[in-house]
C-alpha cells in the first residue's frame, strides 16, 4: 500500500501531523480531531453533510452533530487543515444535486433516533455551542 498524504499536515510533508487514520473524508468512525481536520480540508462536503442534518433533523454521529462541530471549529479553533480541497468540479456539483433531490423526498426513518442528547464537544471549553 502506498503511503497516503492524509497522515501529514499537508501533502508531501512527511510529518505525520494529519489524520490518525485513512478513511472517508468525513467518517463516522473518525476521532473528533480527525473530523475537525476533515471539515477544514473539505468544507463544502462538510457543509453538505450539515445541510442533510438540518433538513432531516438527524445527526452525523449519535454523540455529536457535524453542524455543531463546524460551529465549534469556528469558535474554539481546529487543527490547521494544511490543504483545502475546493470541491468545485462537476463531480461535487452532481453529488450536491443528488443530495438535494433526495432531501425533497420523505425521510425513511424518524429523526433523532440515534441522538445522544448532548455531550460537550470540547473538553477544553466544556461547551456544546
Amino acid at each position: 500500500m502506498p503511503y497516503c498524504w492524509t497522515y501529514d499536515s499537508a501533502p508531501g510533508a512527511g510529518d505525520w501531523a494529519g489524520t490518525a487514520r485513512c478513511s472517508c473524508s468525513l467518517c463516522v468512525y473518525a476521532s473528533r480531531r480527525d473530523t475537525l481536520l476533515s471539515t477544514g480540508r473539505r468544507p463544502r462536503v462538510a457543509d453538505l453533510y450539515a445541510e442533510v442534518e438540518q433538513v432531516r433533523g438527524d445527526s452525523f454521529r449519535a454523540d455529536w452533530r457535524l453542524t455543531d462541530l463546524i460551529r465549534h471549529a469556528k469558535i474554539c479553533g481546529a487543527p490547521d487543515p494544511g490543504i483545502i480541497c475546493p470541491d468545485d468540479g462537476p463531480e461535487f456539483a452532481e453529488l450536491q444535486a443528488q443530495v438535494r433531490t433526495a432531501l425533497k423526498l420523505e425521510a425513511r426513518k424518524l429523526p433523532d433516533l440515534a441522538r445522544d442528547g448532548g455531550r460537550a464537544l470540547c473538553s477544553g471549553c466544556a461547551a456544546q455551542h
